[in-house]
């Protein structure tokens, strides 16, 4: 018997898991609550480890068209520029890793993601507000509720609704994020603004409470972005949209060097929410639901591997699901066990904050395959 899945949350890991799913003739609804996706200013990296899962989708050529692929990615000390250490990338990571390091606008991956997923299993502006998955044993299928009195019904449901995610909350009761006292500035804007000025191709300035990483996000270089981490306690606005303060920003990277004060300088407008985490669960699935992604295990951008986790968990849960299809149960019991060790191990990493600031072999996290990873025995 083929399964039918409720997908809650359209990101990146929903629409990968979606689109895996697709390919393999089994049946996938997503419920977005945003009525239609926006093109925020915002970057993201796509390392080895995420192009393979784009590859398994049918995506590596459409993102190696319109990304840049960097040649190394350079660590400096936040005032004098020095050069700390410098991590290969270009074509020797891709002879490495198998797959390319590629960097790229956030909005272009996630058109690309539901370019995979046929428009009609996508349902924009449904906003879960209750969901019954503990019907019978765990086998008795799921009913979704939505704000605008609609229902669903499904044989079982993933939430990949992100670190608020109604679904954990509907589960685990009210939680308190974790506020890490720390901000993150963000924005892509025009490289024309920077009138000819040179900057590293993708570079992290390392100051001594505070850090930015900059980098193209576009083939022909015409776009850069970059990404603060930044002390400001008394902010706890967690919306990715928010304004921030252009000042506030210039003020916090004066004493920086000058690569960095021209891009802070250039960027006509910027977004800022407080960075935050969560205490990790004891478990990720309860019967017919399981969580994904930051769901399941929110991650710090420290080390860039949010989206590639959440794109990682998709396609893993897919193989479970495809080998498993009478018994959700046991499927999101494996997966989970076959992606908790990995994912706690990047958690933890990105939470303190020195991947990459001394030389550093990466291979643990960009030498992983989701699609051929050994999932283990679930009993």
């Amino acid at each position: 018997m083929t399964p039918s899945l409720a997908i809650i949350g359209a990101g990146m890991g929903g629409l990968t898991l979606a689109a895996a799913l697709h390919q393999r003739g089994i049946e996938a609804q997503i419920y977005e609550q945003a009525p239609g996706f926006v093109r925020l200013g915002a970057g993201i990296q796509m390392s080895p480890n995420a192009m393979r899962v784009l590859r398994g989708i049918g995506l590596e050529l459409r993102i190696r068209a319109t990304a840049f692929q960097p040649r190394s990615w350079t660590n400096r000390d936040w005032d004098t520029g020095r050069l700390t250490n410098e991590l290969p990338l270009g074509a020797d990571a891709e002879a490495k890793y198998g797959a390319p390091y590629l960097l790229m606008h956030r909005g272009d991956l996630h058109e690309a993601l539901a370019s995979r997923v046929p428009d009609d299993c996508i349902a924009r502006d449904k906003k879960l507000v209750d969901l019954d998955w503990r019907q019978g044993d765990g086998h008795g299928g799921v009913t979704l509720r939505f704000a605008d009195g609609t229902s669903a019904r499904a044989d079982a449901v993933v939430a990949a609704d992100g670190i608020h995610s109604r679904v954990r909350e509907l589960w685990r009761g009210t939680e308190t994020t974790n506020f890490t006292g720390r901000v993150a500035y963000r924005t892509t804007f025009p490289a024309a603004l920077l009138e000819g000025f040179a900057i590293d191709q993708c570079c992290k300035w390392w100051g001594p409470d505070r850090h930015i990483v900059i980098y193209y996000v576009t083939a022909n270089r015409d776009e850069v972005y970059f990404v603060t981490s930044v002390p400001e306690p008394e902010f706890t606005v967690e919306s990715w949209s928010a304004t921030g303060d252009l000042e506030t920003l210039r003020a916090a990277f004066a004493g920086f060097h000058e690569q960095v004060r021209r891009v802070v300088n250039a960027c006509p407008r910027v977004h800022k929410w407080a960075i935050v985490d969560r205490d990790p669960l004891p478990r990720w699935s309860d019967g017919a639901m399981v969580l994904l992604g930051d769901a399941a295990h929110p991650m710090t951008q420290y080390m860039a591997q949010g989206a590639a986790s959440a794109m990682e968990d998709a396609v893993v849960l897919s193989r479970c699901i495809a080998e498993e299809p009478g018994d959700m149960p046991a499927a999101f019991g494996r997966f989970e066990a076959a992606r908790r060790e990995r994912t706690s191990r990047i958690q933890g990493t990105s939470q303190q904050n020195t991947f990459m600031r001394q030389p550093t072999d990466p291979a643990w996290v960009y030498g992983y395959d989701a699609w051929t990873a050994p999932l283990p025995e679930y009993a």
